[in-house]
C-alpha cells in the first residue's frame, strides 16, 4: 500500500471514530487515548509480555503503592521495548491491570502509564482484576509497538 492510500486510510478511519455515523454520536472526545491505530505499512508488530513491577532480583517493589508499580512497570516496558528497537512512541496499544475494585486505584495506574507515554496517546484498556500474577503485585503493563 501505497504512502499517500495509507495516510488516506489513517485519515478516513480517524474521522470515522471522531464524527457522527449513520446518524449515531460521534465517540466521547473525554478519552486520554485514541480509539483506534493503524500500523503503517512496512512495520512489524512487537508483542512485550505484561511488563510487571519486579525488580531485577524478582522481588515485588513498591508494595501497597499503586502509583510506584505503575512507574516501575513502565521501566521494565521500556526495558523490554528497547530490546526490540523500538520505544514508547512506538506502542500502539496498551492494556493495564490492576488488581483493585477502587477506581481510584485504576485511575492512578492510568495516570503514570499517561504520563509516560505523553504525548503519544495510542489506543489502551484500562482494567480493574481480582489477581496478578506476582506476590503483592498491583499492576501490569502490555503493550503493542510498531518497528
Amino acid at each position: 500500500m501505497g504512502a499517500d492510500l495509507y495516510s488516506e486510510r489513517v485519515t478516513r478511519f480517524l474521522e470515522a471514530a471522531e464524527t457522527a455515523v449513520d446518524g449515531k454520536p460521534s465517540l466521547s472526545d473525554v478519552a486520554e487515548y485514541a480509539y483506534v491505530a493503524i500500523t503503517p505499512p512496512g512495520r512489524s508488530l512487537v508483542h512485550v509480555a505484561g511488563a510487571c513491577p519486579l525488580a531485577p532480583d524478582g522481588t515485588t517493589v513498591a508494595i501497597g503503592d499503586v502509583r510506584g508499580q505503575a512507574a516501575r512497570c513502565v521501566e521494565n516496558l521500556v526495558q523490554s521495548l528497547a530490546a526490540a528497537g523500538a520505544g514508547l512512541g512506538d506502542v500502539v496499544k496498551t492494556t493495564v491491570y490492576v488488581a483493585s475494585a477502587e477506581q481510584a486505584d485504576l485511575v492512578a495506574a492510568w495516570e503514570v502509564v499517561r504520563d509516560a507515554i505523553a504525548p503519544h496517546r495510542p489506543p489502551s484498556t484500562l482494567l480493574g482484576v481480582a489477581a496478578l500474577g506476582y506476590d503483592d503485585q498491583l499492576v501490569e503493563i502490555e503493550a503493542v509497538a510498531a518497528v
